[in-house]
């Protein structure tokens, strides 16, 4: 049987003569944290938004979400989120020449975004609108 070196030096722990003396005690050691049971229980899981009714318009570049945590808009891949608490308001509209969703959000801070998304066909534009204040009615009831 060979002989191994001993560990260079950051494994394991100190040699006897290099480790620090535990303190003497006159009575027990003192309480540095309340006694903890012997098994934690796991944390809750964090709060989902409860299901609700949501709304969903999409085109081949932009979509428009509204559900229990807010509104999101996707344009041209990149996805923007607005949870309900920092939302002010929700505008939308159809666009000019008729063919389009417009939705905006108004930012608690008074930033606004906006989204377009095209109706086709263009009779989908008036199945979105009631659909769209059903949901906005829900999550932010007018009153």
């Amino acid at each position: 049987m060979t002989q191994q070196p001993p560990p260079g030096p950051g494994f394991g722990p100190p040699p006897p003569q290099y480790a620090p003396e535990p303190p003497p005690y006159t009575s027990a050691p003192p309480a540095y944290a309340p006694a903890q049971p012997p098994y934690a229980q796991a944390p809750p899981p964090p709060q989902q938004p409860a299901a609700g009714p949501d709304f969903l318009a999409v085109d081949k570049r932009n979509a428009v979400v509204v559900d229990a945590s807010g509104v999101a808009f996707e344009t041209s891949g990149l996805t923007v989120e607005f949870r309900w608490p920092e939302i002010r308001s929700v505008h939308y509209r159809a666009s000019p020449d008729g063919k389009a969703l417009m939705v905006a959000v108004v930012h608690m801070d008074g930033r606004f975004y906006e989204c377009v998304v095209e109706a086709r066909p263009k009779t989908r534009l008036q199945e979105w609108f009631p659909q769209l204040a059903w949901v906005l009615g829900h999550y932010r009831p007018v009153g």
